[in-house]
């Protein structure tokens, strides 16, 4: 498994951060993503890129304003993902965000803790912009 962890903090507060992240029925603001189609009971989802390749999520644990977590599974990987949300600087906002993945193809193997990063980095890229910092 390949772990990669990022923290990011920002000027919004919480509540706003949670409700960005965690809705998944408006995902526009993410340049990554063609489309999110969200189950009828909204504990899984799954994310079509710009090339409409399916990830598929199951969210484990949706604790408001501390924590998120779900299970990522496509044709390439499996992993899970872990939220952590916390106020800091008068009314800020603290993210860390770890995700560790399995690779089926073992030569994938090599380059998947780079991918994770460059993931991650227009995640909080994307995630900025929508929060106007």
């Amino acid at each position: 498994m390949k772990k990669s962890t990022i923290t990011a903090i920002f000027k919004a507060d919480i509540k706003k951060v949670w409700e960005v992240v965690t809705n998944n029925n408006k995902y526009e603001w993410r340049s990554d993503l063609s489309k999110i189609d969200v189950s009828a009971d909204g504990n899984s989802f799954t994310e079509y890129t710009k090339d409409n390749f399916p990830t598929e999520f199951k969210i484990t644990l949706k604790k408001p304003y501390e924590r998120y977590e779900f299970d990522i599974t496509n044709k390439n990987i499996y992993g899970h993902w872990i939220g952590v949300f916390s106020s800091v600087n008068n009314n800020g906002t603290q993210i860390e965000f770890t995700e560790e993945i399995s690779v089926n193809n073992p030569i994938m193997n090599l380059f998947v803790g780079l991918y994770l990063k460059r993931q991650q980095s227009l995640y909080i890229a994307d995630l900025k912009k929508e929060l106007g910092e």
